[in-house]
Formats: structure tokens, C-alpha cells, sequence
């Protein structure tokens, strides 16, 4: 009889523990994405590369930064939308990331975009390592003169 009721508490505790478990992570992934993540659109407009900035939980949108005199290393015939949800996805059509830390969205996301820095964070836009004030509709434009010195330029680390 000891041996029953003993056998009875195990499997209670593990029941407690597995269903415990499953909805501490569910949990867990519900506040990982809840927020969304950053959507970046990538374009040439009128051979003028761009990107388009925006979050719709956090309320940023249609935040550009042109770069004008700069040419991608491949054609956009259309804009291309970047969804930074996941680390395992390659490059963007254009600029390499950096750094990104998606671990809870929308995160941190840093790009080189022609020798250009550009942060994203939740309370403010990275511009060659100075703040910006995110502004919905904004359009920041970047000439080659005001890139960044190559020597303090952030290379991407292998991972």
C-alpha cells in the first residue's frame, strides 16, 4: 500500500512538472514575440538605395534612410521586405547585418549600409552612431561623405 501511494505521488509531481514546464515555455514564447519584429523594406528608388523602418507594436513607421550617390551590388527590380524574426536568416539585399540580438523582439538589429551604420532599437534609431528620434514618415538621407572612417567601421564576427 505505501508502495502505491508513493508510486501515485511520483507520477503526480511529474505530471505537475511536464504541464509546468510546457507553460512556463509557451509563456516564454509569447513574450519573445509578442512585440513583432523590425520590417525593413529594401529598394532603389530611382537607382537611389533606401530602406523603410518599421514596427507596428512599438508604432514606428515608414521611417527612411537614403543613400544617395551609392549603388547596391545587385538590382532591385522591386522593394524587398526584410522581416528580422529569425538569426539564421542570410544577408539583405544590400549591407551586411553586424549584429543582431532577436532574442526578444523586435530586439536589436545593426547594419553596415554603404559604410553607414544604422542601429535599430526599440527607444531610438542608430545613425552612424549618434540617436535619432524615431518619427513616423521621416526621411534621413546619408551622403558618402558622411560615412563612417573605415578603421572604426564594425566588422561582422564570424558565428
Amino acid at each position: 500500500m505505501k508502495g502505491d501511494s508513493l508510486v501515485k505521488h511520483l507520477l503526480l509531481v511529474l505530471v505537475i512538472v511536464v504541464a509546468g514546464y510546457f507553460g512556463l515555455f509557451q509563456l516564454n514564447e509569447w513574450l519573445r514575440t509578442r512585440r513583432g519584429a523590425w520590417e525593413v523594406t529594401f529598394a532603389t528608388d530611382g537607382g537611389v538605395p533606401a530602406v523603410t523602418i518599421n514596427e507596428a507594436r512599438l508604432g514606428i513607421s515608414n521611417m527612411t534612410v537614403a543613400f544617395p550617390g551609392e549603388s547596391p551590388a545587385r538590382h532591385l527590380p522591386s522593394p524587398v521586405r526584410w522581416v528580422f524574426d529569425d538569426v539564421t536568416k542570410s544577408n539583405p539585399p544590400f549591407g551586411q547585418v553586424i549584429f543582431h540580438d532577436l532574442t526578444y523582439l523586435p530586439g536589436t538589429v545593426t547594419m553596415n549600409l554603404f559604410g553607414h551604420e544604422i542601429e535599430l532599437l526599440p527607444r531610438t534609431l542608430g545613425v552612424n552612431r549618434k540617436e535619432v528620434a524615431w518619427e513616423a514618415g521621416k526621411t534621413i538621407t546619408l551622403t558618402p561623405a558622411e560615412k563612417l572612417p573605415p578603421d572604426s567601421a564594425p566588422k561582422k564576427k564570424g558565428w
